[in-house]
């Protein structure tokens, strides 16, 4: 996780970053006299605009984050009215469950504005939200929302060299067919199981199990996928239980040491997120266990509590996506690899004007987003590389597409950094392997993946000059281009398919 290629240290800044507005956050509540209570929505806040806004341009974002209060508002306002009445309390989360997954139908703006309805539903809950306070909450939130929009947009424009997250792939059907709507059904089934589950289990906690089912199912697709995120989301909650039982429970809630450990915390699921779910969820748990600290309730059993209700939740969504609509990871597996091959073409076709001469031509936003996309490739065949999956075939064409793809990423980042160099000049020879990288495009994503002709030529060993490392990296792409045509041929129900 700590060694995951960072292009443009855009990670670490989206961290860095996220750090500040939180902590603006939380700073504004304090200063404004809000309670612990106050904050933490403030917090939340913060953390959802600046994690789950990702349209595509800063203008965009700006609407966005100004639409957010149209989810959070309401949601908090029926959680805390409906603090009294299980049964009408219940329901409408489930409603919340389903509207959110749906909105998803919508783009990135639908995406964040569901997630950010169902977290203000969730954090009353954690909180024992009642009417009297919603005063406090929904000032609480516009601070969050100001600072939060004040660092990014005004602050710290991370966003001029950042890519948008990738989104889910495009898969056709409509009804019950199509992505968002069989998602949405699946989730609902999920979230209703896990909440009957929890309360079985603590009818104080059982939001942790809706909770833990509902994220399972953000950014993923197919079965595989969800079953896969599923375990590592269990993985990392037992994960953040003990360094929560070795860290924030010594802490006894004390405020100046709590604060530093939540803000490593935000830091790290931030930091994480695009690489490893489970050390995000890692991030997560030890940062709900500094927040019961700050609370004055937490304790060992409550840990051991969260345990099992993210269990439960597991469970629960691993139920609905089998048993409910299911979809294989085939079709998800080639929608991911060809958008990424995509960004490997333009990529290279950036990469190859700027060295001839254009300087309004720039390949780095290419590059940082061929690693967003390289993340979603291999969660959508991590099902196929896991160590349970006993297809030993289909294991290995999973590593040789991953590694291919990782030799493409690793020639991008070094055809960035020649491009990026101001002596390098452009070469003929440039335009000649600019021809054949795209031709070994074409024979990996044509119709019928893959013709199976080899287009990596022979290259001379005395190229000299400014471009020269140029040709290299060109030369690599070629290669792995070339490589990826042979697994990638395979028929979807071959022993390289998707389950």
């Amino acid at each position: 996780m700590l060694t995951a290629p960072d292009p443009g240290r855009l990670r670490l800044r989206n961290a860095s970053r996220a750090v500040v507005g939180v902590a603006l956050a939380v700073a504004l509540s304090g200063v404004s006299g809000l309670t612990m209570t106050g904050a933490i929505v403030g917090g939340l806040a913060a953390l959802l605009a600046l994690f789950t806004v990702t349209d595509a341009t800063v203008g965009a974002q700006r609407v966005t984050t100004a639409l957010l209060p149209a989810a959070g508002v309401p949601a908090l306002a029926l959680a805390s009215a409906l603090h009294g009445l299980p049964l009408a309390r219940d329901a409408v989360f489930v409603g919340v469950v389903f509207c959110g997954v749906y909105a998803r139908r919508w783009g990135a703006r639908g995406h964040a504005l569901g997630i950010f309805a169902f977290m203000h539903f969730f954090v009353a809950q954690f909180l024992g939200a009642v009417p009297a306070q919603l005063a406090e909450l929904y000032a609480a939130m516009a601070l969050g929302l100001l600072a939060s929009g004040t660092v990014r947009f005004v602050l710290w424009r991370v966003e001029r060299r950042t890519p948008p997250a990738p989104a889910p792939p495009a898969l056709p059907g409509t009804g019950l067919a199509r992505p968002t709507t069989r998602q949405a059904v699946q989730a609902t089934v999920a979230c209703a199981l896990a909440l009957l589950a929890g309360q079985v289990i603590s009818e104080d906690r059982w939001y942790w199990a809706v909770g833990a089912a509902w994220w399972i199912f953000v950014n993923t697709v197919s079965r595989g996928e969800t079953l896969v995120r599923g375990f590592r989301r269990v993985l990392g909650t037992v994960t953040g239980i003990v360094v929560g039982l070795l860290v924030a429970v010594p802490l006894r809630g004390e405020p100046a040491p709590t604060a530093v450990l939540v803000a490593v915390c935000v830091f790290g699921i931030f930091y994480t997120a695009a690489v490893s779910y489970s050390w995000m969820t890692l991030a997560v748990t030890v940062l709900v266990s500094s927040l019961y600290g700050l609370l004055g309730v937490l304790e060992p059993g409550l840990l051991a509590l969260r345990l099992a209700e993210t269990g439960v939740g597991a469970v629960c969504a691993a139920l609905a996506v089998v048993l409910v609509l299911p979809v294989t990871t085939h079709a998800t597996n080639d929608a991911w690899i060809r958008r990424a091959l995509h960004c490997v073409h333009a990529a290279t076709r950036e990469a190859a004007a700027r060295l001839a001469g254009d300087p309004g031509k720039d390949p780095a936003p290419y590059a940082a987003e061929l690693e967003l996309l390289l993340g979603r490739v291999r969660t959508a065949l991590a099902p196929l590389v896991h160590p349970l999956n006993p297809f030993r075939a289909r294991k290995a064409r999973a590593r040789q597409v991953i590694a291919l793809l990782d030799d493409c990423a690793r020639e991008v980042r070094g055809l960035v950094s020649v491009a990026a160099d101001p002596v390098a000049s452009h070469d003929p020879r440039l335009v000649a392997a600019c021809w054949r990288v795209e031709a070994a495009m074409e024979a990996v994503t044509a119709s019928g993946v893959g013709s199976g002709r080899e287009t990596a030529g022979t290259h001379t060993a005395d190229e000299r000059g400014a471009a020269a490392a140029a040709l290299v990296h060109l030369y690599g792409l070629e290669r792995a281009l070339s490589a990826l045509a042979t697994p990638l041929r395979t028929a979807p129900r071959s022993p390289s398919a998707g389950s």
